[in-house]
Protein backbone atom coordinates (compact mmCIF):
# COMPACT_ATOMS: atom_id res chain seq x y z
CA UNK A 1 0.00 0.00 0.00
CA UNK A 2 2.81 2.41 0.92
CA UNK A 3 4.62 1.57 -2.30
CA UNK A 4 1.49 2.20 -4.34
CA UNK A 5 0.98 5.56 -2.65
CA UNK A 6 4.61 6.48 -3.23
CA UNK A 7 4.38 5.61 -6.92
CA UNK A 8 1.17 7.59 -7.29
CA UNK A 9 2.72 10.65 -5.66
CA UNK A 10 5.88 10.25 -7.74
CA UNK A 11 3.84 10.04 -10.92
CA UNK A 12 1.98 13.21 -9.95
CA UNK A 13 5.23 15.05 -9.27
CA UNK A 14 6.70 13.96 -12.61
CA UNK A 15 3.50 14.95 -14.43
CA UNK A 16 3.46 18.34 -12.74
CA UNK A 17 7.13 18.93 -13.41
CA UNK A 18 6.64 18.24 -17.11
CA UNK A 19 3.48 20.31 -17.46
CA UNK A 20 3.86 23.27 -19.75
CA UNK A 21 3.20 26.63 -18.14
CA UNK A 22 -0.25 28.05 -18.84
CA UNK A 23 -0.21 30.95 -21.28
CA UNK A 24 -2.72 33.65 -20.43
CA UNK A 25 -3.56 37.04 -21.84
CA UNK A 26 -3.38 40.41 -20.18
CA UNK A 27 -4.62 43.40 -22.10
CA UNK A 28 -3.69 42.73 -25.72
CA UNK A 29 -0.71 40.46 -25.09
CA UNK A 30 0.12 36.87 -24.11
CA UNK A 31 2.17 36.03 -21.02
CA UNK A 32 3.71 33.07 -19.25
CA UNK A 33 3.32 32.68 -15.48
CA UNK A 34 6.68 34.39 -14.87
CA UNK A 35 5.24 37.59 -16.36
CA UNK A 36 7.21 37.45 -19.61
CA UNK A 37 5.57 38.00 -22.97
CA UNK A 38 4.78 34.86 -24.93
CA UNK A 39 5.26 34.94 -28.69
CA UNK A 40 3.86 32.21 -30.92
CA UNK A 41 6.85 30.91 -32.83
CA UNK A 42 5.09 28.23 -34.77
CA UNK A 43 4.58 26.13 -37.84
CA UNK A 44 1.47 24.58 -39.32
CA UNK A 45 1.49 20.82 -38.96
CA UNK A 46 -0.98 18.84 -41.06
CA UNK A 47 -0.55 16.60 -44.06
CA UNK A 48 -2.56 17.51 -47.13
CA UNK A 49 -5.76 15.61 -47.74
CA UNK A 50 -7.65 15.35 -50.98
CA UNK A 51 -8.99 18.65 -52.24
CA UNK A 52 -12.53 19.22 -53.38
CA UNK A 53 -13.12 19.62 -57.10
CA UNK A 54 -14.37 23.10 -57.94
CA UNK A 55 -15.54 24.65 -61.21
CA UNK A 56 -14.60 28.09 -59.89
CA UNK A 57 -11.06 28.96 -61.09
CA UNK A 58 -10.78 31.56 -58.31
CA UNK A 59 -11.85 29.20 -55.51
CA UNK A 60 -9.50 28.20 -52.73
CA UNK A 61 -8.27 24.57 -52.83
CA UNK A 62 -10.62 23.39 -50.07
CA UNK A 63 -9.98 19.92 -48.62
CA UNK A 64 -12.48 17.10 -48.95
CA UNK A 65 -10.65 14.73 -46.59
CA UNK A 66 -8.19 15.17 -43.78
CA UNK A 67 -5.54 13.30 -41.83
CA UNK A 68 -5.39 13.82 -38.09
CA UNK A 69 -1.66 14.39 -37.43
CA UNK A 70 -2.09 14.12 -33.67
CA UNK A 71 -3.40 10.55 -33.94
CA UNK A 72 -0.22 9.23 -35.54
CA UNK A 73 2.21 8.61 -32.68
CA UNK A 74 4.97 7.30 -34.96
CA UNK A 75 4.84 10.42 -37.12
CA UNK A 76 4.89 12.73 -34.10
CA UNK A 77 7.90 10.89 -32.70
CA UNK A 78 9.55 11.12 -36.13
CA UNK A 79 8.84 14.83 -36.54
CA UNK A 80 9.49 16.20 -33.07
CA UNK A 81 13.24 16.15 -33.71
CA UNK A 82 12.76 18.47 -36.68
CA UNK A 83 10.30 20.68 -34.85
CA UNK A 84 12.89 21.09 -32.10
CA UNK A 85 15.49 21.97 -34.72
CA UNK A 86 13.16 24.71 -35.89
CA UNK A 87 12.85 25.94 -32.33
CA UNK A 88 9.08 26.23 -32.57
CA UNK A 89 6.93 26.54 -29.46
CA UNK A 90 3.61 25.93 -31.22
CA UNK A 91 2.04 23.94 -34.03
CA UNK A 92 -1.26 24.72 -35.69
CA UNK A 93 -3.51 21.76 -36.47
CA UNK A 94 -6.42 22.29 -38.89
CA UNK A 95 -8.55 19.17 -38.39
CA UNK A 96 -8.61 16.50 -35.69
CA UNK A 97 -10.71 13.40 -35.17
CA UNK A 98 -12.14 13.42 -31.65
CA UNK A 99 -12.72 9.65 -31.75
CA UNK A 100 -8.99 8.92 -32.02
CA UNK A 101 -6.40 8.69 -29.24
CA UNK A 102 -4.05 11.69 -29.11
CA UNK A 103 -2.18 10.92 -25.89
CA UNK A 104 1.14 10.00 -27.45
CA UNK A 105 1.45 12.98 -29.79
CA UNK A 106 0.26 15.51 -27.24
CA UNK A 107 2.68 14.11 -24.65
CA UNK A 108 5.54 14.09 -27.15
CA UNK A 109 4.94 17.72 -28.08
CA UNK A 110 4.41 18.79 -24.47
CA UNK A 111 7.74 17.25 -23.46
CA UNK A 112 9.35 19.23 -26.29
CA UNK A 113 7.80 22.49 -25.07
CA UNK A 114 5.38 22.70 -28.00
CA UNK A 115 1.85 24.05 -27.60
CA UNK A 116 -0.96 23.26 -30.02
CA UNK A 117 -3.44 25.58 -31.71
CA UNK A 118 -6.35 23.37 -32.73
CA UNK A 119 -8.97 24.34 -35.28
CA UNK A 120 -12.36 22.95 -34.29
CA UNK A 121 -13.84 22.84 -37.80
CA UNK A 122 -13.70 19.86 -40.13
CA UNK A 123 -13.64 19.78 -43.92
CA UNK A 124 -16.79 19.45 -46.03
CA UNK A 125 -19.48 19.39 -43.36
CA UNK A 126 -18.00 20.62 -40.12
CA UNK A 127 -17.63 24.38 -40.46
CA UNK A 128 -19.65 27.55 -40.64
CA UNK A 129 -20.56 27.73 -44.31
CA UNK A 130 -19.64 31.12 -45.74
CA UNK A 131 -22.18 30.64 -48.55
CA UNK A 132 -25.10 29.93 -46.20
CA UNK A 133 -24.00 30.52 -42.60
CA UNK A 134 -25.73 29.06 -39.56
CA UNK A 135 -24.86 28.06 -36.02
CA UNK A 136 -26.55 24.76 -35.24
CA UNK A 137 -26.75 22.01 -32.66
CA UNK A 138 -24.63 19.74 -34.87
CA UNK A 139 -21.78 22.17 -35.25
CA UNK A 140 -21.77 23.18 -31.59
CA UNK A 141 -21.68 19.53 -30.50
CA UNK A 142 -18.89 18.80 -32.96
CA UNK A 143 -16.81 21.63 -31.50
CA UNK A 144 -17.51 20.64 -27.90
CA UNK A 145 -16.74 16.98 -28.57
CA UNK A 146 -13.30 17.99 -29.86
CA UNK A 147 -12.76 20.17 -26.80
CA UNK A 148 -13.68 17.24 -24.56
CA UNK A 149 -11.12 15.07 -26.34
CA UNK A 150 -8.32 17.62 -25.79
CA UNK A 151 -9.23 19.22 -22.47
CA UNK A 152 -6.98 16.85 -20.49
CA UNK A 153 -3.78 18.04 -22.19
CA UNK A 154 -1.57 20.79 -20.82
CA UNK A 155 -0.39 22.08 -24.19
CA UNK A 156 -3.57 23.32 -25.86
CA UNK A 157 -2.89 27.01 -26.28
CA UNK A 158 -6.02 27.88 -28.26
CA UNK A 159 -9.00 26.56 -30.17
CA UNK A 160 -9.86 28.24 -33.47
CA UNK A 161 -13.59 28.43 -34.15
CA UNK A 162 -13.08 29.13 -37.83
CA UNK A 163 -10.58 29.68 -40.61
CA UNK A 164 -11.13 32.16 -43.45
CA UNK A 165 -14.92 32.04 -43.22
CA UNK A 166 -14.98 35.69 -44.28
CA UNK A 167 -13.15 36.13 -47.58
CA UNK A 168 -14.62 39.39 -48.91
CA UNK A 169 -17.07 42.11 -47.94
CA UNK A 170 -20.05 40.11 -49.21
CA UNK A 171 -19.35 37.28 -46.76
CA UNK A 172 -19.13 39.47 -43.65
CA UNK A 173 -22.74 38.47 -42.92
CA UNK A 174 -21.16 35.34 -41.42
CA UNK A 175 -19.64 37.39 -38.58
CA UNK A 176 -22.59 36.99 -36.13
CA UNK A 177 -22.29 33.21 -36.42
CA UNK A 178 -18.53 33.32 -35.76
CA UNK A 179 -19.13 35.54 -32.73
CA UNK A 180 -21.91 33.27 -31.45
CA UNK A 181 -19.56 30.31 -31.77
CA UNK A 182 -16.93 32.18 -29.75
CA UNK A 183 -19.52 33.03 -27.08
CA UNK A 184 -20.73 29.46 -26.66
CA UNK A 185 -17.30 27.82 -26.84
CA UNK A 186 -15.94 30.28 -24.28
CA UNK A 187 -18.84 29.58 -21.94
CA UNK A 188 -18.24 25.84 -22.25
CA UNK A 189 -14.48 26.16 -21.62
CA UNK A 190 -15.19 28.30 -18.56
CA UNK A 191 -17.58 25.67 -17.21
CA UNK A 192 -14.77 23.11 -17.54
CA UNK A 193 -12.21 25.34 -15.83
CA UNK A 194 -10.12 25.53 -19.01
CA UNK A 195 -7.68 28.37 -19.68
CA UNK A 196 -7.45 27.66 -23.41
CA UNK A 197 -7.91 30.71 -25.60
CA UNK A 198 -10.60 31.02 -28.26
CA UNK A 199 -9.42 32.34 -31.59
CA UNK A 200 -10.36 32.94 -35.20
CA UNK A 201 -8.06 32.86 -38.24
CA UNK A 202 -8.82 35.45 -40.91
CA UNK A 203 -7.77 35.79 -44.49
CA UNK A 204 -6.30 39.10 -45.57
CA UNK A 205 -8.76 41.75 -46.67
CA UNK A 206 -9.14 45.36 -47.56
CA UNK A 207 -11.99 47.55 -46.31
CA UNK A 208 -13.54 44.83 -44.14
CA UNK A 209 -10.48 43.45 -42.33
CA UNK A 210 -10.31 45.83 -39.37
CA UNK A 211 -14.12 45.93 -39.22
CA UNK A 212 -14.25 42.16 -38.78
CA UNK A 213 -11.40 42.13 -36.26
CA UNK A 214 -13.07 44.85 -34.18
CA UNK A 215 -16.46 43.13 -34.42
CA UNK A 216 -15.09 39.82 -33.12
CA UNK A 217 -13.50 41.53 -30.10
CA UNK A 218 -16.28 43.97 -29.20
CA UNK A 219 -18.97 43.97 -26.52
CA UNK A 220 -17.66 41.95 -23.60
CA UNK A 221 -15.22 39.22 -22.66
CA UNK A 222 -18.06 36.69 -22.82
CA UNK A 223 -18.85 37.37 -26.48
CA UNK A 224 -15.38 38.16 -27.84
CA UNK A 225 -12.54 36.09 -29.17
CA UNK A 226 -9.36 35.92 -27.08
CA UNK A 227 -6.96 35.69 -30.00
CA UNK A 228 -7.15 37.10 -33.53
CA UNK A 229 -5.18 35.31 -36.23
CA UNK A 230 -4.36 36.81 -39.61
CA UNK A 231 -3.28 34.56 -42.48
CA UNK A 232 -0.86 37.05 -43.99
CA UNK A 233 1.13 36.32 -47.16
CA UNK A 234 2.03 39.92 -48.04
CA UNK A 235 5.78 39.45 -47.61
CA UNK A 236 7.06 37.83 -50.80
CA UNK A 237 10.71 37.40 -51.69
CA UNK A 238 13.02 40.14 -50.44
CA UNK A 239 10.32 42.53 -49.29
CA UNK A 240 10.32 45.13 -46.53
CA UNK A 241 8.24 46.31 -43.60
CA UNK A 242 6.95 49.35 -45.45
CA UNK A 243 5.96 47.35 -48.53
CA UNK A 244 4.48 44.28 -46.85
CA UNK A 245 3.32 45.03 -43.32
CA UNK A 246 3.13 48.74 -42.58
CA UNK A 247 -0.42 49.41 -43.77
CA UNK A 248 -2.04 46.46 -41.99
CA UNK A 249 0.09 46.91 -38.90
CA UNK A 250 -1.38 50.41 -38.57
CA UNK A 251 -4.90 48.96 -38.62
CA UNK A 252 -4.10 47.08 -35.42
CA UNK A 253 -2.46 49.94 -33.49
CA UNK A 254 -5.31 50.09 -31.01
CA UNK A 255 -6.58 46.52 -31.19
CA UNK A 256 -7.79 45.23 -27.83
CA UNK A 257 -6.95 41.49 -27.82
CA UNK A 258 -3.79 39.58 -28.75
CA UNK A 259 -3.19 39.12 -32.48
CA UNK A 260 -0.74 36.95 -34.40
CA UNK A 261 -0.08 35.77 -37.93
CA UNK A 262 -1.97 32.47 -38.02
CA UNK A 263 -0.16 31.75 -41.31
CA UNK A 264 2.71 33.40 -43.13
CA UNK A 265 5.22 32.45 -45.81
CA UNK A 266 4.57 33.64 -49.38
CA UNK A 267 5.90 31.31 -52.11
CA UNK A 268 5.73 33.63 -55.12
CA UNK A 269 9.08 35.29 -54.50
CA UNK A 270 11.31 32.26 -55.08
CA UNK A 271 12.96 30.13 -52.40
CA UNK A 272 11.80 31.46 -49.06
CA UNK A 273 14.52 32.94 -46.90
CA UNK A 274 11.99 33.92 -44.23
CA UNK A 275 13.38 37.43 -44.07
CA UNK A 276 10.04 38.54 -42.64
CA UNK A 277 10.69 36.69 -39.37
CA UNK A 278 12.98 39.26 -37.71
CA UNK A 279 10.51 41.98 -38.74
CA UNK A 280 7.45 40.13 -37.42
CA UNK A 281 9.21 39.57 -34.11
CA UNK A 282 10.91 42.98 -34.11
CA UNK A 283 10.24 46.38 -32.59
CA UNK A 284 7.93 47.60 -35.37
CA UNK A 285 5.50 44.68 -35.12
CA UNK A 286 5.58 43.39 -31.54
CA UNK A 287 3.53 46.28 -30.10
CA UNK A 288 0.61 44.87 -32.14
CA UNK A 289 1.47 41.22 -32.81
CA UNK A 290 2.40 38.18 -30.75
CA UNK A 291 4.30 36.11 -33.29
CA UNK A 292 3.13 33.85 -36.05
CA UNK A 293 2.84 30.41 -37.64
CA UNK A 294 4.93 29.59 -40.71
CA UNK A 295 3.19 27.56 -43.41
CA UNK A 296 3.83 24.61 -43.77
CA UNK A 297 5.80 21.69 -42.30
CA UNK A 298 4.25 19.24 -44.76
CA UNK A 299 4.08 19.80 -48.54
CA UNK A 300 0.73 20.89 -49.98
CA UNK A 301 -0.83 20.72 -53.43
CA UNK A 302 -0.45 24.46 -53.91
CA UNK A 303 3.32 24.45 -53.52
CA UNK A 304 3.94 25.06 -49.83
CA UNK A 305 5.91 22.80 -47.52
CA UNK A 306 9.35 22.59 -45.93
CA UNK A 307 9.88 18.84 -45.70
CA UNK A 308 9.37 15.73 -47.78
CA UNK A 309 8.29 12.45 -46.19
CA UNK A 310 9.39 9.14 -47.67
CA UNK A 311 6.74 6.81 -49.06
CA UNK A 312 7.11 4.48 -46.08
CA UNK A 313 6.59 7.42 -43.72
CA UNK A 314 9.86 6.86 -41.89
CA UNK A 315 12.24 9.44 -43.31
CA UNK A 316 12.05 13.24 -43.29
CA UNK A 317 14.04 15.26 -45.82
CA UNK A 318 14.12 18.95 -44.90
CA UNK A 319 14.27 21.49 -47.70
CA UNK A 320 16.49 24.55 -47.92
CA UNK A 321 13.46 26.58 -46.79
CA UNK A 322 13.39 24.51 -43.61
CA UNK A 323 17.06 25.29 -43.01
CA UNK A 324 16.39 28.97 -43.68
CA UNK A 325 13.59 29.04 -41.12
CA UNK A 326 15.81 27.31 -38.56
CA UNK A 327 18.33 30.11 -39.00
CA UNK A 328 15.73 32.85 -38.68
CA UNK A 329 13.88 31.39 -35.69
CA UNK A 330 17.11 30.58 -33.82
CA UNK A 331 18.37 34.13 -34.20
CA UNK A 332 15.39 35.83 -32.53
CA UNK A 333 15.70 37.86 -29.35
CA UNK A 334 12.48 38.14 -27.36
CA UNK A 335 11.22 41.67 -26.77
CA UNK A 336 9.70 41.53 -23.30
CA UNK A 337 7.69 44.72 -23.51
CA UNK A 338 5.30 45.67 -22.15
CA UNK A 339 5.60 43.69 -18.96
CA UNK A 340 2.51 41.93 -17.70
CA UNK A 341 2.14 44.50 -14.94
CA UNK A 342 2.05 47.26 -17.54
CA UNK A 343 -0.28 45.47 -19.98
CA UNK A 344 -3.44 46.66 -18.25
CA UNK A 345 -6.87 45.12 -18.62
CA UNK A 346 -8.74 44.40 -21.83
CA UNK A 347 -11.22 47.03 -22.94
CA UNK A 348 -14.14 45.95 -25.11
CA UNK A 349 -15.48 48.62 -27.45
CA UNK A 350 -19.18 48.92 -28.24
CA UNK A 351 -20.21 46.67 -31.11
CA UNK A 352 -21.13 48.51 -34.30
CA UNK A 353 -23.63 47.11 -36.78
CA UNK A 354 -22.62 46.67 -40.40
CA UNK A 355 -22.76 49.62 -42.79
CA UNK A 356 -24.41 47.56 -45.53
CA UNK A 357 -21.41 47.90 -47.84
CA UNK A 358 -18.04 47.24 -46.28
CA UNK A 359 -19.38 45.13 -43.43
CA UNK A 360 -22.72 43.31 -43.24
CA UNK A 361 -22.75 41.69 -39.79
CA UNK A 362 -25.56 42.48 -37.38
CA UNK A 363 -24.91 43.05 -33.69
CA UNK A 364 -27.75 40.62 -32.93
CA UNK A 365 -26.30 37.14 -32.56
CA UNK A 366 -28.05 33.80 -33.00
CA UNK A 367 -29.03 32.08 -29.74
CA UNK A 368 -27.14 29.15 -28.28
CA UNK A 369 -28.14 25.98 -30.16
CA UNK A 370 -30.39 23.95 -27.88
CA UNK A 371 -30.66 20.23 -28.56
CA UNK A 372 -33.31 19.81 -25.86
CA UNK A 373 -35.64 22.35 -27.47
CA UNK A 374 -35.14 20.82 -30.92
CA UNK A 375 -35.79 17.31 -29.59
CA UNK A 376 -38.89 18.61 -27.86
CA UNK A 377 -40.22 19.86 -31.20
CA UNK A 378 -39.41 16.68 -33.11
CA UNK A 379 -40.95 14.40 -30.51
CA UNK A 380 -44.07 16.34 -29.54
CA UNK A 381 -44.84 19.02 -32.17
CA UNK A 382 -43.73 17.91 -35.63
CA UNK A 383 -46.35 15.68 -37.20
CA UNK A 384 -44.25 14.42 -40.11
CA UNK A 385 -40.63 13.62 -39.35
CA UNK A 386 -37.55 12.82 -41.39
CA UNK A 387 -36.84 9.06 -41.33
CA UNK A 388 -34.18 8.47 -43.99
CA UNK A 389 -33.89 5.17 -45.78
CA UNK A 390 -30.12 5.40 -45.92
CA UNK A 391 -27.49 5.71 -43.17
CA UNK A 392 -25.66 8.25 -45.34
CA UNK A 393 -28.55 10.65 -45.02
CA UNK A 394 -26.34 13.74 -44.81
CA UNK A 395 -26.00 13.51 -48.59
CA UNK A 396 -29.74 13.94 -49.16
CA UNK A 397 -30.76 16.44 -46.47
CA UNK A 398 -29.92 19.50 -48.56
CA UNK A 399 -31.84 18.33 -51.61
CA UNK A 400 -34.82 17.30 -49.48
CA UNK A 401 -34.86 20.69 -47.78
CA UNK A 402 -34.74 22.43 -51.12
CA UNK A 403 -37.60 20.33 -52.34
CA UNK A 404 -39.72 20.68 -49.18
CA UNK A 405 -39.29 24.45 -49.12
CA UNK A 406 -40.11 24.71 -52.80
CA UNK A 407 -43.31 22.77 -52.12
CA UNK A 408 -44.14 25.11 -49.23
CA UNK A 409 -43.59 28.03 -51.57
CA UNK A 410 -46.14 26.58 -53.97
CA UNK A 411 -48.59 26.59 -51.03
CA UNK A 412 -47.89 30.26 -50.28
CA UNK A 413 -45.80 29.34 -47.22
CA UNK A 414 -42.12 30.01 -46.46
CA UNK A 415 -39.19 28.35 -44.75
CA UNK A 416 -38.40 31.44 -42.66
CA UNK A 417 -38.72 29.53 -39.34
CA UNK A 418 -35.59 27.54 -40.22
CA UNK A 419 -33.72 30.43 -41.86
CA UNK A 420 -30.88 32.59 -40.53
CA UNK A 421 -29.90 36.06 -41.71
CA UNK A 422 -26.68 37.40 -40.24
CA UNK A 423 -27.07 40.78 -41.92
CA UNK A 424 -30.58 41.44 -40.61
CA UNK A 425 -29.89 39.69 -37.32
CA UNK A 426 -32.98 37.51 -37.66
CA UNK A 427 -32.98 33.84 -36.80
CA UNK A 428 -35.95 31.56 -37.21
CA UNK A 429 -37.37 29.59 -34.29
CA UNK A 430 -35.75 26.39 -35.57
CA UNK A 431 -32.68 27.95 -37.21
CA UNK A 432 -30.25 26.49 -34.67
CA UNK A 433 -31.66 22.97 -34.88
CA UNK A 434 -29.84 20.33 -36.89
CA UNK A 435 -30.56 20.21 -40.63
CA UNK A 436 -32.41 16.91 -40.14
CA UNK A 437 -34.66 18.48 -37.49
CA UNK A 438 -35.19 21.50 -39.74
CA UNK A 439 -36.21 19.09 -42.47
CA UNK A 440 -38.73 17.49 -40.09
CA UNK A 441 -40.24 20.94 -39.53
CA UNK A 442 -40.51 21.58 -43.29
CA UNK A 443 -42.05 18.16 -43.88
CA UNK A 444 -44.53 18.74 -41.05
CA UNK A 445 -45.49 22.16 -42.35
CA UNK A 446 -46.20 20.74 -45.79
CA UNK A 447 -48.13 17.82 -44.26
CA UNK A 448 -50.25 20.19 -42.16
CA UNK A 449 -50.87 22.52 -45.11
CA UNK A 450 -52.05 19.46 -47.05
CA UNK A 451 -54.70 18.71 -44.40
CA UNK A 452 -52.63 15.78 -43.17
CA UNK A 453 -53.18 13.77 -46.30
CA UNK A 454 -51.16 10.57 -45.76
CA UNK A 455 -49.44 10.93 -49.14
CA UNK A 456 -48.13 14.36 -48.07
CA UNK A 457 -45.83 12.69 -45.51
CA UNK A 458 -43.79 10.45 -47.75
CA UNK A 459 -41.03 12.33 -49.54
CA UNK A 460 -40.02 9.17 -51.40
CA UNK A 461 -40.20 7.16 -48.22
CA UNK A 462 -37.95 9.49 -46.24
CA UNK A 463 -40.70 10.76 -43.92
CA UNK A 464 -43.03 9.14 -41.40
CA UNK A 465 -46.17 10.38 -39.66
CA UNK A 466 -45.44 11.07 -35.98
CA UNK A 467 -48.31 9.56 -34.03
CA UNK A 468 -47.03 11.13 -30.79
CA UNK A 469 -47.32 14.68 -32.11
CA UNK A 470 -50.02 17.20 -31.26
CA UNK A 471 -53.33 16.35 -32.94
CA UNK A 472 -53.59 19.44 -35.16
CA UNK A 473 -51.60 22.42 -36.40
CA UNK A 474 -52.94 24.85 -33.81
CA UNK A 475 -52.04 22.60 -30.90
CA UNK A 476 -48.68 21.82 -32.53
CA UNK A 477 -47.88 25.54 -32.63
CA UNK A 478 -48.70 25.78 -28.92
CA UNK A 479 -46.32 22.91 -28.23
CA UNK A 480 -43.65 24.60 -30.38
CA UNK A 481 -44.03 27.76 -28.30
CA UNK A 482 -43.56 25.74 -25.11
CA UNK A 483 -40.46 24.08 -26.53
CA UNK A 484 -39.12 27.49 -27.64
CA UNK A 485 -39.27 28.74 -24.04
CA UNK A 486 -36.07 26.76 -23.47
CA UNK A 487 -34.11 28.82 -25.99
CA UNK A 488 -31.80 31.79 -25.44
CA UNK A 489 -28.15 32.26 -24.50
CA UNK A 490 -26.74 29.85 -21.93
CA UNK A 491 -23.73 27.68 -21.15
CA UNK A 492 -23.95 24.66 -23.45
CA UNK A 493 -24.08 21.26 -21.77
CA UNK A 494 -21.67 18.53 -22.81
CA UNK A 495 -22.74 16.63 -25.92
CA UNK A 496 -24.73 13.54 -24.98
CA UNK A 497 -23.04 11.38 -27.60
CA UNK A 498 -19.92 11.57 -29.76
CA UNK A 499 -20.40 13.59 -32.91
CA UNK A 500 -18.56 12.48 -36.01
CA UNK A 501 -18.03 15.16 -38.57
CA UNK A 502 -17.31 15.06 -42.23
CA UNK A 503 -14.11 14.23 -43.92
CA UNK A 504 -12.27 10.94 -43.77
CA UNK A 505 -9.29 10.26 -41.60
CA UNK A 506 -7.10 8.54 -44.15
CA UNK A 507 -4.25 7.84 -41.77
CA UNK A 508 -1.69 8.45 -44.52
CA UNK A 509 -1.39 10.41 -47.70
CA UNK A 510 -2.04 14.11 -47.94
CA UNK A 511 -4.37 16.30 -45.94
CA UNK A 512 -6.05 19.62 -45.26
CA UNK A 513 -5.36 22.76 -47.20
CA UNK A 514 -4.62 25.91 -45.26
CA UNK A 515 -7.88 27.27 -46.66
CA UNK A 516 -9.99 24.70 -44.86
CA UNK A 517 -12.82 26.67 -43.36
CA UNK A 518 -15.97 28.12 -44.56
CA UNK A 519 -17.03 27.27 -48.03
CA UNK A 520 -18.01 23.66 -47.63
CA UNK A 521 -21.59 22.54 -47.45
CA UNK A 522 -22.62 19.44 -45.55
CA UNK A 523 -24.57 17.98 -42.68
CA UNK A 524 -22.81 19.13 -39.53
CA UNK A 525 -22.55 22.81 -40.32
CA UNK A 526 -25.06 23.01 -43.14
CA UNK A 527 -27.04 26.22 -43.03
CA UNK A 528 -30.78 26.42 -43.27
CA UNK A 529 -30.48 29.13 -45.89
CA UNK A 530 -29.26 26.77 -48.59
CA UNK A 531 -32.90 26.74 -49.55
CA UNK A 532 -32.71 27.58 -53.19
CA UNK A 533 -35.95 27.20 -55.09
CA UNK A 534 -35.76 24.24 -57.40
CA UNK A 535 -38.49 25.74 -59.55
CA UNK A 536 -39.04 23.45 -62.47
CA UNK A 537 -37.29 20.77 -60.48
CA UNK A 538 -33.84 19.62 -61.48
CA UNK A 539 -35.00 16.38 -59.93
CA UNK A 540 -38.26 15.04 -58.56
CA UNK A 541 -39.51 13.20 -55.51
CA UNK A 542 -42.54 10.99 -55.51
CA UNK A 543 -45.03 12.24 -52.94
Amino acid sequence: MRLARFLAVAATVVSTARALPTVTRAGRYLYTPDGNRFYIKGISYQEQGQTAVSTDPNAFPEPSTYIDPLADSAACTRDVTYLKQLGVNAVRIYSVDSTQNHDSCMSTFSAAGIYTIIDLALPVNGSINRASPSWTVNLLDLYLTTINAFSKYDNVLAYNIGNEIVINSTTTNTAPFIKAAARDVKAYLKSKGSNALVGYASTNGDTWLSLLANYLSCGSADTSIDLYGLNNYNWCGDSSYSAAYSAQNTLFNNYNVPAYFSEFGCITGGTRTWSEVPVLFGTQMTPNWSGGVAFSYFPTVDGYGMTNISSDGKTVTPSVEFTNLVAQYSNLTTINSPTQAAAGSTNYPTCVAGDGTNFLGSTTLPPTPNAAACNCDVQTAFSCVFTPQTSNFSAIVGDLLNYACAQLGSQGDTCNPIASNGQAGTYGQFATCSPSDQLSWAMSEFYENSNRAPTACSFSGNATINKSAAPNKASAQAVESACASQTGVFTPPAPTAPVTGGGTNQGSGSSGSHHNGGSQTGFIGMGAMMLVAVGGGAWTLLM
